[in-house]
């Protein structure tokens, strides 16, 4: 899923300060999961949003609105109405939430009031990790299921680097080696003759550095 976090809330007063009429608009999938922008969060900030305008004198007049997913226009039609009404959206979505919302209505100001950080999974209660770099070449297969274009700090793709110590990571010892876990993961399987496998170099044409990306399925267009 898709992780962010809340940026602080002076950050955004700034963002916001100038208009009166603010639409808190929240995202009841990934960033409600992580607890960034669901229904609860909505109501949380728009409480902050509240006591931050009367201790500075603000005006602030804060609105609250959660749709299923601000990624797609079945639900952003839901908040039309909503989003006419407001001065300006913040937006409590994923980065991409935030750019369909400014899309669709192209004279409302929207500002984002989340950063969004990596596309991860819960490890445990209040923990999420990064585990996909979204390269668009995924080599999943050839290392058995664990990443190392993410997962390794060096971004390797033919065995651990020179500093890495038994099971831990030279660049931050309290993680583990992706090699080792590659290695083990592996070996659990049967299948260490993967990595008699050279892999060249990565392309990384497939991935942001080759600019904003698109999916086109033509057996889904009309």
């Amino acid at each position: 899923m898709i992780v962010a976090e809340r940026k602080t809330i002076p950050e955004i007063v700034d963002i916001i300060k100038g208009h009166k009429n603010i639409l808190v608009l929240g995202c009841g999938t990934c960033v409600t999961v992580c607890l960034a922008g669901g229904e609860r969060e909505v109501s949380i900030m728009a409480s902050a949003l509240r006591i931050a305008s009367r201790a500075q004198n603000l005006g602030f007049k804060v609105s609250e609105l959660t749709i299923e997913r601000q990624c797609d226009n079945i639900f952003i039609e839901q908040a039309a109405e909503a989003i006419e009404k407001a001065d300006a959206v913040l937006s409590l979505g994923c980065g991409a939430g935030v750019q369909a919302i400014a899309e669709r209505f192209a004279k409302k100001p929207v500002y984002a009031g989340l950063n969004t950080k990596f596309l991860g999974i819960l490890e445990e209660r209040g923990t999420w990790t990064e585990k996909c770099a979204q390269c668009g070449d995924c080599v999943l297969a050839d290392y058995g299921g664990i990443c190392p274009v993410t997962r390794c700090a060096k971004h390797l793709l033919n065995g651990p680097c020179g500093g890495s110590r038994e099971d831990r990571c030279e660049v931050n010892p309290n993680r583990a080696c992706a090699w080792q876990l590659i290695y083990k993961r592996l070996k659990d399987i049967g299948q260490l003759d993967r990595l008699e496998k050279i892999s060249m170099p990565k392309q990384w044409g497939t991935s942001l550095s080759g600019g904003p990306r698109v999916i086109i399925r033509e057996d889904h267009r009309i």
